[in-house]
């Protein structure tokens, strides 16, 4: 399966787990794809069902997915904007980086918002308290260079065309919410943020965000299919045996290269868990 890489990167990011995912959809699923944590998009951009509704807490998200959706973004501007950008930023270094993140802070603007994640420190998403973007420069003047450009615009093609074939809407609402629509025919995928695993999510996953996601997915109508952590060479995910075992669970080895420390670069076995059988 050839995987399609979306413009917008992040931290612990599908896209080599998309083929794994997209082999437990069932062959005739007609209902609505619905993603609760939709982050980059990468899932649903690939398994690209006729109807899906991807929600996200983060406005950021979802105003530049949405952007490209009512054509308010094209690989034409975002070509024109990063080539501007990217020699001010040739020109200027880091300053030119920090301005941005200032801009982006006050303004919000979507083109904005790809600018910092493709020239922020490995591709990071990450908010403080006051909801201001922090993550700080690559620290590589020559990032938006043409073939680069040429790479992410293609990425824009790519989701351009593929939300003028189907029907995709986006939210900005909680995954309560997004679950609670789920109904008989739909297929609900959460990738929430990783329990214990110190990752950073605009509005921060504890333990009682995962008791909250494992009461909705108890009760829901919908088959489900949830992307969690199983185990690492250092200590195992605890709510897998003390909430989530009473469902089917997949496991499988996979390694993260994109971390702000090194002890979350180490291979890690993922776990997938869903409410319906899965032929083998």
């Amino acid at each position: 399966m050839k995987v399609n890489v979306p413009p917008i990167k992040s931290q612990g990011i599908k896209t080599k787990l998309v083929p794994w995912i997209a082999s437990i959809v069932p062959t005739n699923f007609e209902g609505l794809w619905i993603e609760p944590f939709m982050g980059t998009g990468v899932v649903a951009f690939n398994i690209a069902p006729k109807n899906a509704l991807l929600c996200d807490t983060n406005p950021h998200l979802i105003n530049f997915y949405s952007a490209i959706a009512f054509g308010e973004i094209t690989s034409e501007i975002v070509r024109h904007y990063l080539t501007i950008e990217g020699s001010k930023l040739l020109e200027k270094g880091e300053i030119h980086y920090y301005e941005i993140r200032e801009r982006f802070n006050e303004e919000h603007q979507p083109l904005d918002f790809l600018f910092l994640n493709r020239a922020g420190f490995n591709g990071m998403i990450r908010f403080n308290k006051k909801g201001g973007f922090n993550i700080p420069f690559c620290r590589k003047p020559q990032r938006f260079a043409p073939a680069y450009i040429t790479k992410i615009v293609n990425q824009i093609k790519h989701i351009t065309n593929l939300v003028k074939l189907k029907s995709f809407k986006f939210e900005c609402q909680s995954f309560e919410n997004t679950i609670k629509i789920g109904n008989d025919n739909d297929i609900i995928y959460c990738d929430p943020p990783y329990i214990d695993r110190n990752v950073d999510y605009y509005n921060g996953w504890d333990e009682n965000d995962e008791q909250n996601l494992y009461e909705e997915l108890s009760t829901t109508k919908s088959k489900f299919i949830l992307s969690t952590w199983h185990h690492n060479d250092y200590r195992e995910n605890k709510y897998i045996k003390s909430i989530w075992k009473e469902f089917n669970i997949l496991t499988r080895e996979h390694f993260y290269h994109v971390g702000a420390s090194e002890k979350n670069r180490s291979p890690m076995i993922e776990a997938i868990v869903t409410n319906y059988e899965i032929p083998i």
